[in-house]
């Protein structure tokens, strides 16, 4: 017997953990499947798509001290056992190229691939970097850039979030080259200036996994490769190579500053966005004096207007933008108030907030 009389639900929480990267359709069809590996009462899940691996594993009862190995759909095996009942037991046979999953009176009979032939990722870590921070920081500042990524462009190096790890600071910066969005945090220890590009997929696998505790994590990363520890969860990928854009060129300064309630702006926004073009979803921002007018309107000729009292004193300001990204850098933001800063009407605007004065978030103006 491969597994004997494992609750489900101790089965299920590792594989939901690994399962998140395996697609169904594959060019290599081992890579729709999980590696499961039994040895000495420890039981190891293990996923790759080639460019990303996570790992995790479970300890069992078991005096079992032979090691044993198999290769089965992730997916598949993740619904058999979401389906079966509460507390079900749950074991599994392996005959030949098939795994036979066996639950009360339930039998699937699972195609199988040679535990031999799952390609592992292998490592790329020779003169690494390690740096230790909390989870609940690192989870917090990857939300508060990751939306801004850009998706399957064709400048790849956008495709993806920049870490800038410097001394004790730990920069995270994403931009598609419409927006861009950057924060900043401390860690542990001190480290010489490094630069590396993390792909999107690791980035959303890795903010899944994190925990809102302040549990450690430990990073670990050269210039070809990421490694990430914690949880009992090992998470790696490669990088990817390519000269990110300088960042700090594109961050402003100005002197134009409206302090405005979030919840207020966001739910204007929503609104004048009903009658936006589907396509370019452009809202104009009229900015004078104590009042916000945001207007909108479509190929229809219809129209939308909606007006804030302010305590805006400074220049009067007409400019357009994509309603979209306003709403995503306002809904990154977790305080009462949010600041937009101005320029000219063929400038960007520079959102930040009161209370994180790391972060920056620089979307670009539009015609309309």
């Amino acid at each position: 017997m491969f597994i004997e009389k494992i609750e489900k639900e101790v089965l299920l929480r590792p594989l939901q953990t690994v399962v998140g990267i395996v697609e169904r359709k594959q060019t290599m069809p081992i890579l729709s499947n999980i590696l499961i590996e039994n040895e000495f009462g420890k039981i190891r899940f293990t996923s790759t798509d080639l460019e990303i691996q996570i790992t995790t594993s479970i300890e069992t009862n078991s005096e079992n001290d032979e090691f044993t190995a198999i290769t089965v759909g992730g997916k598949k095996l993740q619904e058999i056992l979401r389906i079966l009942p509460e507390q079900s037991k749950v074991s599994i046979e392996v005959k030949e190229n098939k795994a036979q999953i066996k639950s009360n009176k339930s039998r699937f009979n699972l195609q199988s691939l040679p535990a031999q032939d799952f390609p592992k990722l292998n490592s790329q870590l020779s003169g690494s970097h390690k740096i230790k921070l909390s989870q609940a920081a690192l989870k917090n500042l990857l939300s508060s850039v990751q939306f801004a990524m850009a998706q399957q462009d064709v400048r790849y190096y956008l495709n993806g979030v920049l870490f800038v790890i410097e001394e004790n600071t730990f920069r995270a910066v994403a931009t598609d080259g419409h927006r861009l969005a950057y924060n900043a945090i401390t860690t542990e220890g001190t480290c010489q200036k490094q630069e590396i590009i993390v792909p999107r997929k690791a980035i959303v696998e890795l903010s899944k996994l994190l925990s809102d505790a302040n549990e450690e994590i430990e990073i670990e990363f050269s210039s070809q490769q990421l490694k990430a520890i914690f949880s009992g969860i090992e998470l790696v990928t490669k990088l990817i190579e390519g000269k990110f854009p300088d960042y700090q060129r594109v961050i402003p300064v100005y002197s134009n500053h409206l302090s405005i309630n979030r919840t207020l702006v966001q739910q204007a926004l929503q609104r004048a966005a009903i009658l936006s073009n589907e396509k370019f979803r452009g809202v104009r921002f009229v900015l004078t004096e104590k009042n916000l007018c945001i207007i909108s309107s479509n190929s229809e000729q219809e129209e939308a207007q909606v007006e804030i009292e302010t305590d805006y004193h400074g220049e009067a300001i007409d400019i357009g933008f994509n309603v979209n990204y306003l709403l995503d850098g306002l809904n990154s933001i977790d305080t009462e108030m949010a600041i937009f800063s101005f320029g000219n009407p063929n400038s960007s605007i520079l959102i930040t907030s009161p209370d994180d004065l790391e972060f920056r978030y620089v979307v670009m103006p539009m015609r309309i």
